[in-house]
């Protein structure tokens, strides 16, 4: 079923042929069939908020498809973007989990189709099954290892331009050839850009004019073209 957003809607996790690795798409047939009966599919438009930071948390969402930006904001009103989630993560996990309030804010960065599950059938599904609470300390365990390493490529004596060069080139697929331009399409704004890497949005618009200059990238409308990886590579160590 087509959605007014181009989204290809699945109506149920067991006929889904989306099988995503290290997710809850791989779990077993009886597994699956409880996690399918608890949980609710929705489309969303680009810019709908899931949850926001401290919100008490009423459940889990299995990003499906689409992106979703993950971010938190001081007193004053800096946000800093702290990831964008892809298809196959879970969000929330770790407040439903805990039984805290929602430590970030989650919102769509595109039209996105999302599996939504209330908190307490979610915790009775891992309590019945051994696989899904084994799944969950996964995703917590890999949440906790990214977040550790976004903390020291923040904080350590990494200049601007270096976090600016290894986003873009985070958003590279990994079989990317050396030498060869490589066209990437990000869909973040100079201002999510700069809350991403912590800096300002004059900063992020002077460092990308720079890296054009030096004919490290090209921009192309909404599509970034990576003219020598190697020498954004440099600029990361």
């Amino acid at each position: 079923m087509n959605t007014p957003y181009g989204l290809e809607i699945v109506d149920s996790c067991i006929s889904c042929k989306i099988k995503r690795e290290e997710c809850f798409c791989n779990l077993s047939a009886p597994a699956l069939k409880t996690f399918n009966a608890i949980s609710h599919q929705t489309a969303y438009a680009p810019d709908a908020t899931l949850f926001v930071e401290g919100q008490s948390p009423r459940g889990v969402f299995l990003l499906c498809s689409g992106k979703v930006k993950l971010s938190t904001s001081s007193r004053d009103g800096k946000v800093l973007i702290l990831k964008m989630a892809i298809p196959g993560e879970m969000l929330g996990l770790s407040a439903v989990i805990a039984g805290t309030e929602y430590e970030l804010t989650a919102e769509t960065a595109m039209p996105c189709q999302v599996n939504f599950v209330a908190r307490e059938p979610f915790l009775e599904m891992l309590a019945r099954h051994g696989e899904a609470g084994l799944r969950s300390a996964q995703a917590l365990s890999r949440e906790f290892q990214s977040a550790y390493r976004d903390i020291h490529d923040l904080i350590l004596a990494r200049s601007s331009a270096g976090k600016l060069a290894k986003l873009l080139l985070s958003w590279t697929p990994s079989s990317a050839t050396t030498g060869k331009e490589i066209r990437v399409t990000s869909g973040l704004t100079h201002e999510e850009m700069a809350q991403m890497i912590g800096a300002s949005r004059e900063t992020v618009t002077r460092l990308l004019s720079d890296l054009r200059k030096k004919q490290l990238i090209r921009l192309e409308g909404s599509t970034l073209v990576i003219r020598n990886r190697m020498a954004l590579e440099a600029m990361v160590s």
